[in-house]
């Protein structure tokens, strides 16, 4: 009797994994390096073997960013019999779809989404949506305790209308709230808004510092540029979007200086962040990872899945059992995040902490350390923390 579970029979299905998200339309900036972070642990984990010799197996949808297409799309995964899945960018589109994955005892990890409610729907113990990207509950409070350590107490935050801005919203002011401080203007906009001189001119005019920006596309832009064209030159600071090209490329020399918050930044401190860059680099004929945490926290998320999956006997390769094998893993993976320790449990189903953020800053139309001590301490990886009581 050895540890491993023996060869499957020939007869039985491949292992099937859905990747779904937008890999079209105006969120493929981040979409594209998802599907190719899990594209290229795929072809490793096949190299290796896959699960007992046979290959794991990619069925891919694409959402568009939409929430109806997101649902119909999910709803296809599980009617190709997946037996997991890994998607989701876009919070108003995971809240509209992850009904399916539950009804259906499909595990989802979600390596993209931060919108604090995802993981939040259900009660931990009875939940199969998992995440292995920062909840904006962690980012927001991060971003506000950078921006009080600075001085800036007169914060005006501007916000989308999306389920992502909303929440995102609802956590930068919980967290201000916190510190006791209320925000000096709260802008709410629709997503494709072109010119936002009015919530930036009431923002001044209130003694604004700083501005929190909370959107996912090219409205970060909007906002740098606007400030730019007013020469109003107080920082903006926001959760990881602003470290995507519709950013950095839509306001160019705007753009500079912002801050943001970042669970991976593209410097090889190690040699797994190296072997990942390169190996990304080679495999996709890219210079650069457009969003390096969407194609990095997917690759983490594809191999937390494989390991989950590659410790069941074959006749237990169902949902609820990859399930209990991803609450209850028996050894780390060594990611390029972080170190998974116990990454999630019945009662945790979010694997990133606070202590793994660092602070990006825009320099040289690139992101890189806000400070020359995180990129020191970026070479001892962070392990998750229990979150300290309230």
């Amino acid at each position: 009797m050895g540890a491993f579970p023996q060869p499957a029979p020939q007869s039985l299905p491949t292992i099937r994994i859905g990747v779904i998200g937008p890999f079209s339309g105006p969120s493929a900036d981040f979409g594209t390096p998802m599907l190719n972070g899990v594209k290229l642990a795929i072809n490793e984990i096949n190299s290796f073997g896959g699960y007992l010799g046979r290959p794991l197996e990619l069925v891919i949808k694409d959402d568009k960013a939409d929430p109806e297409v997101g649902l119909k799309m999910s709803q296809e995964l599980i009617d190709a019999k997946v037996h997991a899945a890994i998607g989701f960018c876009n919070t108003g589109v995971a809240m509209k779809s992850i009904d399916v994955f539950q009804r259906h005892t499909t595990p989802l990890i979600v390596p993209c989404s931060t919108g604090t409610p995802v993981t939040a729907k259900y009660p931990p113990a009875e939940s199969y949506i998992f995440r292995n990207s920062p909840r904006d509950a962690i980012q927001a409070p991060f971003m506000v305790d950078e921006i009080i350590s600075r001085g800036w107490t007169k914060v005006a935050i501007l916000a989308d209308r999306t389920g992502y801005g909303e929440a995102g919203l609802q956590d930068v002011q919980k967290a201000l709230a916190k510190k006791n401080i209320q925000p000096v203007h709260v802008g709410r906009f629709d997503l494709g808004v072109k010119d936002l001189t009015a919530e930036l001119q009431e923002s001044r005019r209130k003694g604004a510092q700083v501005i929190f920006s909370y959107t996912v596309g090219p409205e970060n832009a909007v906002i740098a540029n606007g400030r730019q064209a007013m020469n109003w030159k107080v920082p903006q600071v926001g959760a990881w979007p602003l470290s995507f090209p519709f950013f950095i490329n839509g306001a160019k020399d705007a753009a500079e200086g912002a801050l943001m918050a970042q669970s991976f930044i593209a410097e090889p401190s190690n040699e797994r962040r190296a072997a990942f860059l390169t190996s990304y680099a080679r495999t996709f004929n890219v210079p650069r990872i457009p969003v390096p945490m969407a194609a990095a926290q997917a690759y983490d998320a594809t191999y937390l899945l494989a390991h989950a999956i590659l410790s069941l006997p074959v006749e237990k390769v169902s949902g609820p059992q990859i399930k209990l094998a991803l609450e209850q893993s028996k050894r780390p993976y060594y990611g390029v995040v972080t170190t998974y320790d116990n990454a999630f449990s019945a009662s945790d189903k979010d694997a990133l902490t606070a202590n793994m953020l660092v602070v990006g800053v825009i320099w040289n139309g690139a992101v890189t350390f806000a400070y020359p001590e995180d990129a020191k301490r970026n070479i001892i990886v962070q392990r998750k923390k229990a979150a300290p009581a309230n």
